[in-house]
């Protein structure tokens, strides 16, 4: 029963006791691998928390709920648009769709049912946030054909990933754009770092299928290309803090984020499949440090 489940899972267990039909639609939505939708909530709280929104916890959690259901309603659509793509992948090829299990009929009804929910949370928001956070379709929409047309679609996922962000700012102040455009661009150069990092299990399938990553396109300098745009993060990252608070102590708040990013970076390994996989997992530890650090600059 198990050998339906995907190998990168984080909850094997969990997953393989639901009834075969709930499973394969938990799969579809990846809820066996919380660390996407952590990922995308993220920046949501980044923005709420330098905002100055400490105290709110109502809109933190709706982002949260937001981050799940949209997280799983993205790789619905990305599995429709891929499952040609994913039956030649040795590390997709058992994902629902492509592997039959679920049709694209009965995957488009998941993804309807999975945007309802994003509905529910885009209605507790004032009217500027709703429109930022509809601005967001078109590029998610995008997304999985970057990968056909061009070798860094990470680029593209930075965006998407880190539109949070702007949602989340927008919904406490429309003021203070220039802390948040660097939050923003530092935001997109973590995700490029990081999902590099997950590219790497890929490199070998990619090639062979004729698609671009920029795991691909650093070649045999991923590591010091990770180094840059992790390094990019936090200035930018550092660059917003100090328009928004410029002390010293602020750079202070990032620097256990900073180290973090440092430690991923200096104990990659590119050829080890299981190494790249637990660094691109550590990232829920580095959006939780940055969260952190804007907790400290927001509210000082």
């Amino acid at each position: 029963m198990t050998d339906a489940i995907v190998p990168d899972t984080e909850h094997r267990g969990l997953v393989a006791a639901l009834p075969r039909t709930l499973r394969n639609y938990a799969l579809l939505a990846r809820f066996d691998r919380p660390i996407g939708w952590w990922l995308l909530f993220w920046p949501c709280a980044w923005g709420v928390l330098l905002a100055g929104g400490q105290a709110r916890w109502d809109l933190i959690l709706w982002l949260l709920a937001g981050a799940i259901a949209m997280r799983g309603a993205g790789c619905v659509y990305n599995d429709i648009v891929d499952a040609d793509l994913d039956r030649q992948v040795a590390r997709t090829a058992a994902r629902p769709v492509a592997s039959g299990a679920v049709s694209k009929r009965a995957a488009w009804i998941w993804l309807l049912a999975l945007c309802v929910v994003g509905l529910v949370v885009l209605l507790q928001l004032r009217w500027q946030a709703q429109l930022v956070a509809l601005g967001s379709i078109a590029p998610v929409a995008a997304y999985p054909f970057m990968k056909r047309i061009t070798w860094w679609p990470q680029a593209w996922l930075g965006l998407v990933f880190s539109w949070g962000a702007l949602v989340g700012w927008t919904e406490l102040r429309g003021d203070g754009l220039a802390v948040l455009a660097a939050l923003y661009v530092g935001s997109i150069a973590w995700v490029i770092g990081y999902d590099t990092i997950y590219a790497l299990q890929d490199r070998e399938d990619d090639a062979l299928v004729g698609i671009g990553s920029s795991a691909r396109a650093m070649g045999k300098h991923v590591r010091g290309g990770v180094a840059l745009f992790y390094a990019a993060a936090v200035a930018c990252w550092a660059l917003a803090f100090w328009l928004l608070r410029p002390d010293l102590l602020v750079f202070a708040a990032l620097a256990p984020a900073a180290a973090h990013l440092a430690w991923q970076v200096l104990t990659l390994d590119p050829d080890d499949g299981a190494n790249p996989l637990a660094r691109f997992r550590s990232n829920r530890f580095a959006g939780l440090l940055v969260a952190l650090a804007c907790w400290v600059v927001g509210n000082a």
